[in-house]
Formats: structure tokens, C-alpha cells, sequence
């Protein structure tokens, strides 16, 4: 059961990116600018429980690694991978992913409308 759930979040996880870099690629007046938003992920994932228990952080980077997005997602997941259990954050960390793909959804879409010219409809 704990495979069913880890693939489930992986790929709800993949759709919300997904869409995450759809808005920013919009939002982008060039290739180099859309490819830029993938640092701000990146930055996420270096500062969360992915590599080093937040204990060991400076307590300016616990703060932040203990209250962002990243952080319950990735310890569910961990949590799935080694225990076959979702762990305590797992509503955490849906609510997280289904929140960035909601907002990233609704953002693309109203950028990618907006853009789109006027005799495309007709």
C-alpha cells in the first residue's frame, strides 16, 4: 500500500511542477528566463530535511526548511520509501501539492488566455 500512495504523490508531485514551470515558462521572454525558474526548486529541495536533518541546519535555515513546501513532501515520501507508512504529514503534504498545482493550473492558464490572439477563437 505504502508504493500505491508513493506513486500517487510522485505523480500528483510531477503534475504540479509540471505546471509550475508551464506559468513560469509563460511568464518568460526567453528560453534562458524559463529555464531559470527550475533554480527556485531546486533551492527548495538544498534547503529541506532532502539531504540533512533540519537539527543540523543554522537556526535562520531550520526555520525556513521546517515551514516550506518541500520539507513534508519529501519527508512523506521518505517515510513511504523506508517504513511503508505515509507518516504524520502526508495531509500536509497533499494539501502542499494539490495547493502549487491548483495555483500554477489557474495561473498558466489565465497567462496562456490573455496571450493568446484574438482571431484564435474564431
Amino acid at each position: 500500500m505504502g508504493w500505491l500512495w508513493f506513486s500517487g504523490l510522485l505523480v500528483l508531485f510531477a503534475l504540479a511542477t509540471t505546471w509550475m514551470a508551464m506559468f513560469f515558462g509563460l511568464l518568460a521572454s526567453s528560453v534562458e528566463g524559463a529555464g531559470a525558474f527550475s533554480y527556485i526548486l531546486l533551492l527548495l529541495i538544498f534547503i529541506s530535511p532532502s539531504f540533512v536533518p533540519t537539527a543540523s541546519m543554522t537556526p535562520l535555515l531550520r526555520g525556513f526548511a521546517q515551514h516550506q513546501p518541500m520539507t513534508p513532501i519529501i519527508e512523506t515520501m521518505r517515510s513511504l520509501l523506508t517504513d511503508g507508512t505515509a507518516g504524520n504529514e502526508i495531509w500536509i503534504a497533499l494539501a502542499w501539492i494539490l495547493g502549487i498545482l491548483v495555483v500554477s493550473y489557474t495561473l498558466a492558464l489565465s497567462i496562456y488566455r490573455r496571450s493568446e490572439p484574438a482571431t484564435a477563437g474564431q
